[in-house]
């Protein structure tokens, strides 16, 4: 294939070439892991079936994806929409097939507004000033956030052992981005204080979303 060069000497064609290819990994994986979410309902264990039924399930396919893809911070951002949506659709579908229908129309929805702040942090976690800290309150938030939805709203339900799982996650990745990636005392403090404020809002907003569900 004929490519023309950047000032770098990079094939700009096979760039260009490749990251098409990246792009539609991506929105073909996210629908095919929507649907598979909707598969594996009926067949994880009790303890981890949350999993297949959570906000912070579809945020860490949607993040191991972008982080796979390496986009700049724009494309990861619109990416992390798409994603979210396709996810959304590819569980819709497979649902039907389970012969339990779904309305995807909300989340769908939840998806084209928090997407792309999941694409953006994705893409900020390789980062060491203020985008890392941004990063982890958005990443950290949503899963401490849903585990105490998890433990809490939904807790005669379902088991605690997933939700406690992801709320040790996401106080994982705090931890790891504190000690290894954030450099100053702002960062730091911001990224725990923001954290916190994450969590919060998804606990409220969930809560709320559940009224609509």
């Amino acid at each position: 294939m004929f490519s023309t060069t950047d000032e770098r000497g990079v094939p700009v064609v096979r760039d260009i070439s490749g990251r098409a290819g990246a792009v539609s990994g991506v929105v073909a994986s996210s629908f095919v892991l929507g649907a598979v979410t909707s598969f594996a309902q009926g067949f994880l264990p009790g303890v981890i079936s949350s999993l297949a039924n959570s906000a912070s399930g579809w945020t860490i396919i949607t993040v191991l994806l972008l982080l796979g893809f390496r986009a700049a911070p724009l494309p990861s951002a619109l990416l992390g929409a798409a994603s979210f949506v396709l996810l959304t659709l590819g569980y819709t579908l497979a649902s039907a097939l389970r012969g339990h229908p779904y309305d995807p129309t909300l989340f769908c929805l939840v998806g084209v507004v928090v997407g792309p702040f999941v694409g953006l942090a994705a893409a900020w976690l390789r980062e060491r000033d203020l985008r890392a800290a941004l990063a982890t309150a958005v990443l950290a938030g949503i899963a401490v956030g849903e585990a105490v939805y998890g433990l809490t709203v939904v807790a005669d339900s379902t088991s605690p052992f997933y939700w406690t799982l992801i709320g040790l996650t996401g106080l994982g990745l705090a931890a790891w981005m504190v000690t290894r990636r954030l450099q100053t005392s702002l960062d730091i403090t911001l990224a725990l204080g923001l954290t916190a404020v994450v969590a919060a809002g998804f606990l409220i907003s969930y809560q709320n979303l559940g009224t609509v569900l």
